[in-house]
Protein backbone atom coordinates (compact mmCIF):
# COMPACT_ATOMS: atom_id res chain seq x y z
CA UNK A 1 0.00 0.00 0.00
CA UNK A 2 1.35 3.42 -0.92
CA UNK A 3 0.50 6.18 1.51
CA UNK A 4 0.66 9.88 0.73
CA UNK A 5 0.38 11.03 4.33
CA UNK A 6 3.60 11.96 6.06
CA UNK A 7 3.40 12.52 9.81
CA UNK A 8 5.55 15.24 11.30
CA UNK A 9 5.76 17.91 13.99
CA UNK A 10 4.52 17.63 17.56
CA UNK A 11 1.99 14.85 18.16
CA UNK A 12 1.02 14.62 21.85
CA UNK A 13 0.46 11.13 23.31
CA UNK A 14 -2.89 12.03 24.86
CA UNK A 15 -3.76 10.69 28.33
CA UNK A 16 -7.00 8.76 28.52
CA UNK A 17 -9.37 10.71 30.75
CA UNK A 18 -11.26 8.30 32.96
CA UNK A 19 -13.49 8.29 36.00
CA UNK A 20 -12.68 6.33 39.16
CA UNK A 21 -14.82 3.40 38.00
CA UNK A 22 -12.73 3.12 34.83
CA UNK A 23 -15.36 4.57 32.52
CA UNK A 24 -14.36 7.11 29.89
CA UNK A 25 -14.78 10.78 30.84
CA UNK A 26 -16.03 11.86 27.43
CA UNK A 27 -16.51 15.50 28.39
CA UNK A 28 -13.04 15.74 29.87
CA UNK A 29 -11.54 13.88 26.92
CA UNK A 30 -13.21 16.32 24.56
CA UNK A 31 -12.00 19.31 26.57
CA UNK A 32 -8.42 18.08 26.33
CA UNK A 33 -8.66 17.32 22.60
CA UNK A 34 -10.06 20.78 21.87
CA UNK A 35 -7.29 22.43 23.90
CA UNK A 36 -4.55 20.54 22.06
CA UNK A 37 -5.95 21.20 18.60
CA UNK A 38 -6.31 24.91 19.43
CA UNK A 39 -2.58 24.91 20.31
CA UNK A 40 -1.66 23.87 16.74
CA UNK A 41 -0.38 20.37 17.36
CA UNK A 42 0.33 18.33 14.23
CA UNK A 43 -1.74 15.31 15.25
CA UNK A 44 -2.93 13.34 18.26
CA UNK A 45 -1.77 9.91 19.45
CA UNK A 46 -4.23 8.00 21.61
CA UNK A 47 -3.57 4.85 23.66
CA UNK A 48 0.15 5.26 24.04
CA UNK A 49 2.06 4.67 27.26
CA UNK A 50 0.67 7.87 28.79
CA UNK A 51 -2.78 6.78 27.63
CA UNK A 52 -2.69 3.79 30.01
CA UNK A 53 -3.28 1.23 27.26
CA UNK A 54 -1.38 -1.46 29.17
CA UNK A 55 -3.98 -1.46 31.99
CA UNK A 56 -6.98 -1.68 29.65
CA UNK A 57 -9.04 -4.58 28.36
CA UNK A 58 -9.40 -4.57 24.58
CA UNK A 59 -13.04 -3.46 24.86
CA UNK A 60 -12.02 -0.23 26.59
CA UNK A 61 -9.21 0.34 24.11
CA UNK A 62 -11.71 0.11 21.28
CA UNK A 63 -14.15 2.44 23.06
CA UNK A 64 -11.42 5.05 23.54
CA UNK A 65 -10.29 4.72 19.92
CA UNK A 66 -13.84 5.10 18.63
CA UNK A 67 -14.71 8.11 20.76
CA UNK A 68 -11.49 10.03 20.14
CA UNK A 69 -11.44 9.44 16.38
CA UNK A 70 -15.07 10.49 16.12
CA UNK A 71 -14.54 13.56 18.32
CA UNK A 72 -11.46 14.79 16.46
CA UNK A 73 -13.51 14.47 13.29
CA UNK A 74 -10.65 15.02 10.87
CA UNK A 75 -9.35 18.25 12.42
CA UNK A 76 -5.87 16.72 12.80
CA UNK A 77 -4.46 13.27 12.00
CA UNK A 78 -5.31 10.61 14.58
CA UNK A 79 -2.92 7.82 15.53
CA UNK A 80 -4.12 4.88 17.63
CA UNK A 81 -1.80 2.72 19.72
CA UNK A 82 -2.55 -0.92 18.95
CA UNK A 83 0.52 -2.80 20.17
CA UNK A 84 0.22 -5.87 22.41
CA UNK A 85 2.47 -8.89 23.11
CA UNK A 86 0.23 -10.86 20.74
CA UNK A 87 0.58 -10.52 16.97
CA UNK A 88 -3.02 -11.59 16.38
CA UNK A 89 -4.47 -9.17 18.92
CA UNK A 90 -2.37 -6.33 17.53
CA UNK A 91 -3.72 -7.07 14.06
CA UNK A 92 -7.28 -7.12 15.40
CA UNK A 93 -6.91 -3.78 17.18
CA UNK A 94 -5.22 -2.28 14.13
CA UNK A 95 -8.01 -3.44 11.83
CA UNK A 96 -10.48 -1.90 14.27
CA UNK A 97 -8.58 1.40 14.08
CA UNK A 98 -8.88 1.25 10.30
CA UNK A 99 -12.62 0.56 10.50
CA UNK A 100 -13.31 3.64 12.66
CA UNK A 101 -11.38 6.03 10.42
CA UNK A 102 -8.06 6.48 12.23
CA UNK A 103 -5.24 7.88 10.10
CA UNK A 104 -2.60 5.45 11.33
CA UNK A 105 -1.54 3.06 14.08
CA UNK A 106 1.42 3.08 16.43
CA UNK A 107 2.74 -0.38 17.28
CA UNK A 108 5.08 -0.86 20.24
CA UNK A 109 7.43 -3.82 20.04
CA UNK A 110 6.11 -6.84 21.98
CA UNK A 111 6.84 -6.88 25.68
CA UNK A 112 7.31 -9.72 28.21
CA UNK A 113 9.02 -12.23 25.89
CA UNK A 114 12.40 -11.24 24.45
CA UNK A 115 12.28 -11.98 20.73
CA UNK A 116 15.05 -12.55 18.25
CA UNK A 117 15.43 -9.89 15.56
CA UNK A 118 14.06 -12.41 13.06
CA UNK A 119 10.95 -12.91 15.19
CA UNK A 120 10.54 -9.15 15.57
CA UNK A 121 10.70 -8.77 11.80
CA UNK A 122 8.05 -11.44 11.26
CA UNK A 123 5.82 -9.89 13.96
CA UNK A 124 5.78 -6.53 12.20
CA UNK A 125 5.65 -8.14 8.76
CA UNK A 126 2.52 -10.09 9.64
CA UNK A 127 0.90 -6.94 11.00
CA UNK A 128 1.82 -4.97 7.87
CA UNK A 129 0.44 -7.68 5.60
CA UNK A 130 -2.91 -7.62 7.40
CA UNK A 131 -3.35 -3.90 8.14
CA UNK A 132 -4.12 -1.49 5.31
CA UNK A 133 -3.19 1.65 7.24
CA UNK A 134 -0.02 3.69 7.84
CA UNK A 135 2.04 2.11 10.61
CA UNK A 136 4.43 3.90 12.96
CA UNK A 137 6.78 1.65 14.88
CA UNK A 138 7.22 2.39 18.58
CA UNK A 139 10.61 1.63 20.10
CA UNK A 140 10.64 1.77 23.91
CA UNK A 141 13.39 -0.59 25.08
CA UNK A 142 13.38 0.78 28.64
CA UNK A 143 9.97 -0.84 29.10
CA UNK A 144 9.88 -3.60 26.49
CA UNK A 145 13.48 -4.71 27.23
CA UNK A 146 14.39 -5.04 23.57
CA UNK A 147 15.38 -2.61 20.86
CA UNK A 148 14.38 -2.02 17.26
CA UNK A 149 17.69 -1.63 15.44
CA UNK A 150 18.18 0.74 12.52
CA UNK A 151 18.82 -2.21 10.22
CA UNK A 152 15.58 -3.93 11.27
CA UNK A 153 13.59 -0.73 10.79
CA UNK A 154 15.12 -0.13 7.35
CA UNK A 155 14.35 -3.68 6.23
CA UNK A 156 10.74 -3.36 7.34
CA UNK A 157 10.27 0.07 5.75
CA UNK A 158 11.81 -1.10 2.47
CA UNK A 159 9.52 -4.11 2.26
CA UNK A 160 6.32 -2.39 3.46
CA UNK A 161 5.76 1.13 2.17
CA UNK A 162 3.01 1.76 4.71
CA UNK A 163 5.47 1.42 7.59
CA UNK A 164 6.01 5.15 7.50
CA UNK A 165 7.81 6.15 10.70
CA UNK A 166 9.04 5.42 14.20
CA UNK A 167 8.66 6.84 17.68
CA UNK A 168 12.10 6.29 19.20
CA UNK A 169 11.79 6.52 22.98
CA UNK A 170 15.42 6.01 23.95
CA UNK A 171 17.84 7.65 26.35
CA UNK A 172 20.77 7.58 23.90
CA UNK A 173 20.38 10.22 21.20
CA UNK A 174 22.86 8.23 19.12
CA UNK A 175 20.18 5.62 18.49
CA UNK A 176 17.82 8.19 16.98
CA UNK A 177 20.70 9.69 15.00
CA UNK A 178 21.47 6.25 13.55
CA UNK A 179 17.83 5.77 12.52
CA UNK A 180 17.91 9.10 10.71
CA UNK A 181 21.18 8.31 8.96
CA UNK A 182 20.40 4.70 8.06
CA UNK A 183 16.68 4.77 7.28
CA UNK A 184 16.04 8.30 6.01
CA UNK A 185 19.10 8.15 3.74
CA UNK A 186 17.28 5.46 1.75
CA UNK A 187 13.68 6.48 2.47
CA UNK A 188 13.59 10.28 2.96
CA UNK A 189 9.82 10.26 3.65
CA UNK A 190 10.23 7.93 6.64
CA UNK A 191 9.35 9.95 9.76
CA UNK A 192 11.63 9.75 12.77
CA UNK A 193 10.15 11.07 16.03
CA UNK A 194 11.82 11.24 19.40
CA UNK A 195 9.79 9.98 22.34
CA UNK A 196 11.61 11.75 25.14
CA UNK A 197 10.72 15.43 25.24
CA UNK A 198 14.22 16.84 25.66
CA UNK A 199 15.49 15.21 22.45
CA UNK A 200 13.21 17.25 20.14
CA UNK A 201 15.69 19.99 19.23
CA UNK A 202 18.50 17.51 18.71
CA UNK A 203 16.27 15.26 16.58
CA UNK A 204 15.29 18.17 14.35
CA UNK A 205 18.90 19.31 14.02
CA UNK A 206 19.90 15.82 12.88
CA UNK A 207 17.19 15.74 10.22
CA UNK A 208 14.36 14.07 12.12
CA UNK A 209 10.73 14.97 11.87
CA UNK A 210 9.39 15.85 15.30
CA UNK A 211 8.42 14.54 18.69
CA UNK A 212 5.68 12.61 20.47
CA UNK A 213 6.24 14.13 23.94
CA UNK A 214 4.04 13.73 27.00
CA UNK A 215 4.69 17.29 28.25
CA UNK A 216 2.92 18.47 25.08
CA UNK A 217 -0.35 17.24 26.61
CA UNK A 218 -0.29 20.05 29.19
CA UNK A 219 2.26 22.48 27.71
CA UNK A 220 1.88 22.04 23.95
CA UNK A 221 2.98 25.59 23.23
CA UNK A 222 6.52 24.78 24.35
CA UNK A 223 7.24 21.82 22.05
CA UNK A 224 5.19 23.38 19.23
CA UNK A 225 7.23 26.55 19.76
CA UNK A 226 10.49 24.62 19.40
CA UNK A 227 9.29 22.91 16.23
CA UNK A 228 7.92 26.03 14.58
CA UNK A 229 10.95 28.18 15.49
CA UNK A 230 13.34 25.55 14.13
CA UNK A 231 11.43 25.20 10.87
CA UNK A 232 11.47 29.00 10.48
CA UNK A 233 15.22 29.13 11.07
CA UNK A 234 14.76 31.07 14.32
CA UNK A 235 17.26 29.02 16.27
CA UNK A 236 17.56 31.48 19.13
CA UNK A 237 13.85 31.15 19.85
CA UNK A 238 14.08 27.36 19.52
CA UNK A 239 16.84 27.28 22.14
CA UNK A 240 14.85 29.55 24.45
CA UNK A 241 11.84 27.26 24.21
CA UNK A 242 14.08 24.23 24.69
CA UNK A 243 15.29 25.68 28.00
CA UNK A 244 11.68 26.27 29.02
CA UNK A 245 10.95 22.64 28.21
CA UNK A 246 13.87 21.56 30.40
CA UNK A 247 12.23 23.28 33.37
CA UNK A 248 9.24 20.93 33.00
CA UNK A 249 11.19 17.67 33.03
CA UNK A 250 11.54 17.35 36.84
CA UNK A 251 7.82 16.49 36.76
CA UNK A 252 8.73 13.04 35.48
CA UNK A 253 10.59 12.26 38.71
CA UNK A 254 7.63 12.92 40.98
CA UNK A 255 6.06 9.48 40.52
CA UNK A 256 6.25 6.31 38.45
CA UNK A 257 4.49 5.74 36.19
CA UNK A 258 3.73 9.42 35.78
CA UNK A 259 0.40 9.67 33.95
CA UNK A 260 -1.09 10.71 37.33
CA UNK A 261 1.32 13.66 37.43
CA UNK A 262 0.49 14.62 33.85
CA UNK A 263 -3.26 14.58 34.49
CA UNK A 264 -2.77 16.87 37.47
CA UNK A 265 -0.70 19.22 35.29
CA UNK A 266 -3.46 19.27 32.69
CA UNK A 267 -6.02 20.11 35.37
CA UNK A 268 -3.82 22.92 36.68
CA UNK A 269 -3.66 24.38 33.17
CA UNK A 270 -7.40 24.96 33.50
CA UNK A 271 -8.64 22.02 31.43
CA UNK A 272 -11.67 20.46 33.10
CA UNK A 273 -10.90 16.74 33.35
CA UNK A 274 -11.08 13.85 35.77
CA UNK A 275 -7.60 13.03 37.09
CA UNK A 276 -8.38 9.42 38.04
CA UNK A 277 -6.06 6.68 36.81
CA UNK A 278 -6.29 2.94 36.29
CA UNK A 279 -4.74 0.60 38.87
CA UNK A 280 -2.03 -0.29 39.54
CA UNK A 281 -1.27 3.43 39.01
CA UNK A 282 -2.52 5.56 41.90
CA UNK A 283 -3.55 9.19 42.22
CA UNK A 284 -0.80 11.45 43.48
CA UNK A 285 -0.69 12.72 47.04
CA UNK A 286 -1.62 16.28 48.03
CA UNK A 287 2.08 16.96 48.67
CA UNK A 288 3.02 15.95 45.14
CA UNK A 289 0.15 18.00 43.74
CA UNK A 290 1.77 21.04 45.34
CA UNK A 291 5.09 20.12 43.74
CA UNK A 292 3.41 19.91 40.33
CA UNK A 293 1.89 23.33 40.87
CA UNK A 294 5.23 24.73 41.97
CA UNK A 295 7.03 23.50 38.86
CA UNK A 296 4.35 24.86 36.53
CA UNK A 297 4.16 28.19 38.33
CA UNK A 298 7.66 29.02 39.49
CA UNK A 299 9.96 27.22 37.04
CA UNK A 300 8.06 27.39 33.78
CA UNK A 301 5.57 30.23 34.37
CA UNK A 302 2.74 28.25 32.81
CA UNK A 303 0.15 29.24 35.40
CA UNK A 304 -1.28 32.73 35.66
Amino acid sequence: METKMQFHGVIPPVPTILFKDGKLDEKGMGNLIDFLIDENVSGLFFLGSGGEFAQMPSELRKEVAEFTTRYVNGRVPVLIGTGTPSTNETISLSQHAKSIGADGVVVVNPYYYKLTEESLFHHYAEIAENVDLPIILYNYPELTKQDLSAELVLNLAKKYSHIVGIKDTVLAVGHTRELIQVVKSEIPSFAVFCGYDEHLLNTLALGGDGSIPLTATFAPEVSVGIYQAFKQGNYGEAIEQHRKLADLLPLYKLDSPFMNVVKEAIRLRGIEISTDVLAPVRSISPEKKELVKSILLEKSNLLS
